[in-house]
């Protein structure tokens, strides 16, 4: 659970560091694919790549660097090594299993671009499809693929925007269930979490110095894998006061549900709706920043069996939490907030890190070049407005986007003469389950992408990113 709420806040890594701004409006059939080539996070507690510095903060050595898979030697950047906190001199106490993953997350995108791409024969590789299967809703599928370490996510695309006041108000539309992501081997094999998605506000249109703002709730819910009872976690994000500035505040919870569970916690949405006996860590943070997290309750340190049936924790593959002791429960309160945590209400263990997103960047995507590309793949089918938008010829740029966009109304007013429907070529066409199952074309494009040559691919830079995305 604590990986995948490293991902959920790391997947939107984007709006952290860059820039807000319009994206192409897709086409019905437009396409995407990429990948990417990493060194796989490993996670051994009983390594020691940290040391803590004289104020309690974590501190890592050049050796935990991660990078991704483009060379084996050492980035020359003033970036390499850096973790998710700052260096500075250290004493010889020995790291925590948790601060050494998260400083070995917060090095995972460091890379040095310039360089040509070569797969590192250690490397992972991790794949992503999309298509665009409606454009009245306009609707995107999507597929993402890890097989070497047994991962695959899946989810639908689709955004509802409003004006509200002086912001614009984005919230996920009605096929957007959220990310679905499936465990399909290994440890946890079987298991698949579902995060869903929180609300959005563009605000600064006034001034035209936009930035984002997040509010309502992340809910993250285990189903499958061995029996047993599950985790589920809960991000709270903070209103933003309409005075001063924006401090991108969070707090959350996870906890536990058993299997026929009598409680109703399908209704716990908020940190305060869950019963303090249910909690087994909490967090806090900014999603711009650092976030923190710490253990409380019994199910945090779990036992050999639970009504005859070992539980899920007991199976993890680096049990470091099976070592701490056992803590008292306080009973009189039932529900609380992560405030009551930080005035010593219900203090168990120290606060650990979690993830540091100011130290992060966003991992450059490879794409196969353009002579390599489907006619409605992305970067093609964009090319020309792309290419005088970069030379600034913006009156020219508006006529090839003119002419992609005459094109698809031409094609959809045949499909009506015609009385047949839009088939997507790599999904099915069915959007109530919150993800579409890929079609023989769309599994094909994926093992393509597998067994791509980066040696012959082009990596996006920011700049076209901004515009192809």
């Amino acid at each position: 659970m604590l990986a995948v709420l490293r991902f959920t806040f790391t997947k939107d890594l984007k709006f952290v560091h860059g820039k807000v701004c319009k994206p192409y409006n897709s086409v019905l059939g437009e396409h995407f694919r990429a990948h990417w080539d990493i060194l796989p996070n490993t996670y051994n507690p009983d390594e020691v790549t940290q040391q803590r510095d004289s104020i309690g903060e974590p501190v890592v050595s050049e050796t935990a660097s991660v990078r991704s898979g483009k060379s084996g030697k050492s980035s020359k950047s003033g970036m390499s090594g850096l973790s998710a906190f700052s260096k500075r001199k250290s004493t010889s106490t020995a790291p925590t299993s948790d601060e050494n993953l998260v400083a070995r997350a917060s090095n995972l995108s460091i890379s040095d671009s310039s360089n040509t791409p070569t797969r590192d024969p250690s490397s992972v590789r991790v794949i992503y499809l999309t298509e665009q299967v409606s454009h009245h809703p306009p609707v995107s599928a999507y597929f993402a693929s890890c097989p070497e370490q047994h991962l695959e996510l899946s989810g639908i695309d689709q955004i509802s925007a409003k004006v509200s006041g002086t912001t614009l108000r984005v919230a996920p539309g009605q096929f957007n269930q959220g990310i679905f992501v499936k465990i399909t081997g290994g440890h946890g094999e079987g298991e698949r979490y579902h995060i869903t998605h929180p609300v959005a506000s563009v605000n600064g249109i006034l001034r035209g110095s936009f930035y984002v703002t997040v509010s309502e709730s992340t809910i993250i819910t285990c189903d499958g894998g061995k029996p047993g009872h599950k985790f589920r976690t809960i991000i709270d994000y903070k209103e933003e006061s309409w005075l001063g500035r924006a401090h991108f505040l969070l707090e959350g919870v996870i906890h536990t549900v058993y299997e026929h569970d009598e409680l109703p916690w399908q209704e716990w949405t908020k940190v305060k709706h869950v019963p303090q006996s249910r909690v087994v860590a909490v967090f806090d943070g900014s999603w711009r920043g650092k976030i923190r997290w710490r253990r409380v309750g019994l199910g945090s340190y779990p036992s050999s069996e639970h009504n005859g049936v070992t539980r899920s924790t007991s199976s993890s593959p680096s049990p470091s939490h099976v070592r701490l002791p056992t803590p008292t429960i306080p009973t009189s309160r039932s529900k609380f907030s992560v405030a009551d945590i930080t005035k010593g209400a219900l203090v168990e263990e120290d606060w650990m890190p979690l993830i540091d997103l100011q130290t992060l960047s966003v991992m450059s995507k490879t794409v196969r070049p353009l002579e390599k590309q489907h006619e409605r793949e992305s970067r093609k089918l964009w090319v020309n407005v792309t290419d005088n938008l970069l030379k600034k010829e913006f009156s020219e740029a508006t006529r090839e986007k003119v002419v992609i966009e005459q094109r698809q109304r031409d094609e959809a007013a045949e499909r009506k003469k015609k009385g047949i429907q839009f088939i997507p070529k790599y999904f099915e066409n069915s959007l109530e389950k919150g993800y579409a199952l890929l079609t023989v074309d769309g599994e094909a494009a994926v093992q393509e992408e597998l067994k791509e040559d980066s040696a012959y691919c082009i990596e996006g830079t920011e700049l076209k990113a901004e515009l192809y995305q």
